[in-house]
C-alpha cells in the first residue's frame, strides 16, 4: 500500500468542530488534508450550528446548495490517497454515520481508498451492515495509525 499523503476528512456536519481539530493534527503530522466546504465557512463564521447552513429544510430550491456539496466533498475524495471518518456520538448513538458519510465511504471503497474510523462501529447502528463491508480501517482515535 502506498503512503498516504493526502486525506479526506469525512463526518456529520454536527462533528465539524472536531473535523477542524483533527486536521490541524494531521496538517502537523506532515499531511495535506481536505475537508468539507461547510467546515471551512464554520470556521471561518465561527457558527457551528448546523441549522444555520441547512437552508433546504426551509426552502426547497436550496437542494441545490446540498447537491454542491455532496459533489464538491465526492471530488476531494477521489483526490485523495484515503479517508479519515470522524464518527463521534450523536443523539445518544456512539459512531455516529448518516447517510452523506456513507456515500462518502462508498465512493472512497469503489476507487480502493484505505477508509480509517475514528470511533469502533456501534453495534446495531444504521448501516453496521454496509459500513463493515466497507472494511475499514479502526484507529481508536490515533493518528500515527493512518500509514
Amino acid at each position: 500500500m502506498n503512503k498516504v499523503k493526502t486525506i479526506t476528512v469525512c463526518s456529520s456536519a454536527s462533528f465539524f468542530r472536531d473535523v477542524l481539530a483533527i486536521r490541524d493534527k494531521l496538517k502537523r503530522a506532515g499531511f495535506q488534508v481536505k475537508i468539507p466546504l461547510t467546515a471551512e465557512k464554520m470556521e471561518q463564521s465561527g457558527d457551528f450550528k448546523v441549522r444555520s447552513y441547512k437552508t433546504w429544510f426551509k426552502d426547497d430550491d436550496d437542494y441545490k446548495i446540498k447537491t454542491k456539496l455532496i459533489n464538491d466533498h465526492f471530488k476531494k475524495v477521489i483526490e485523495s490517497d484515503a479517508i479519515l471518518v470522524v464518527n463521534q456520538r450523536k443523539n445518544g448513538a456512539p459512531g455516529y454515520i448518516g447517510g452523506n458519510t456513507l456515500m462518502e465511504m462508498a465512493i472512497a471503497f469503489h476507487y480502493k481508498k484505505p477508509i480509517y474510523l475514528w470511533n469502533p462501529i456501534a453495534k446495531g447502528c444504521l448501516f453496521e451492515e454496509e459500513i463493515r463491508g466497507l472494511d475499514p480501517i479502526l484507529i481508536n482515535r490515533d493518528l500515527s495509525k493512518i500509514k
